[in-house]
């Protein structure tokens, strides 16, 4: 699993201990103390993840992320303030993949990075490797292809992240069947990794403002209050 992880933060403590935690698992570790000094080297030679702080000076990691998503679907960590909801649910709104708030511990962020770095993995991996081909899911309007990790909505592409699509395909595999918060955790978040409930309706309505990008009519995706989720049956 091990490859170039990049920490952007203006907090140099932070630099040198995750730096040095990162490298006794085996990853090479590109560090920048700022986005302006960051957003070259993630365009033009990304690295397998990043780990972004939201507050920085010059180039904030929202604005960061942003430019980074014109160009590519680039994994994401977030780290944002201690119980900041407003940061948490803005990183993922704009495609964060996933976050973490300060202060935290080195197992923990390291746990969040391998989770993320397997799923990506699981989707880039070529056909005939490894598991089996999944089959495309077609559910009405809905087709995804998860050899290819595609998205269609009537005919039209709608680019989802990584957690955002192991979100998404949980749902349609089965429409109309409620998933709890803790189910679509367990999905999207294996190993065991803590994640807050708040995580995943940040990405439930991250995936419905894609979808009505392109179809502003767009209800597929029910909530049902204090149960979960499901993907409603046409």
């Amino acid at each position: 699993m091990a490859g170039a992880i990049a920490l952007v933060d203006d907090d140099r403590n932070i630099l040198t201990s995750v730096s040095i935690a990162l490298q006794a698992e085996g990853f090479t570790v590109r560090v920048y103390s700022d986005g302006e000094a960051a957003l070259k080297a993630l365009t033009e030679n990304p690295p397998e993840l990043a780990v972004l702080d939201i507050k920085m000076p010059r180039m904030d990691g929202m604005e960061l992320l942003r430019r980074v998503r014109e160009k590519s679907q680039l994994p994401v960590i977030f780290l944002t303030s201690k119980d900041d909801e407003l940061d948490e649910a803005l990183g993922l709104a704009m495609g964060a993949d996933d976050y973490i708030t300060k202060p935290f511990s080195q197992r923990l962020l390291i746990a969040r990075i391998k989770a993320l770095l397997r799923r990506t993995e699981l989707r880039a991996q070529p056909e005939g490797e490894g598991e089996p081909v999944a089959e495309k899911i077609v559910r009405g309007r809905l087709e995804m292809d998860p050899a290819r990790y595609r998205v269609l909505w009537e005919g039209k592409e709608v680019t989802l992240t990584v957690t955002e699509f192991m979100i998404l395909e949980t749902l349609a595999q089965r429409p109309g069947i409620v998933k709890s918060r803790d189910q679509l955790m367990d999905t999207a978040y294996q190993d065991d990794v803590y994640v807050d409930d708040r995580t995943i309706d940040s990405h439930i309505k991250r995936l419905r403002r894609k979808f009505r990008a392109v179809d502003s009519s767009f209800k597929a995706i029910e909530t049902l209050y204090g149960i979960g989720y499901r993907f409603a049956e046409e």
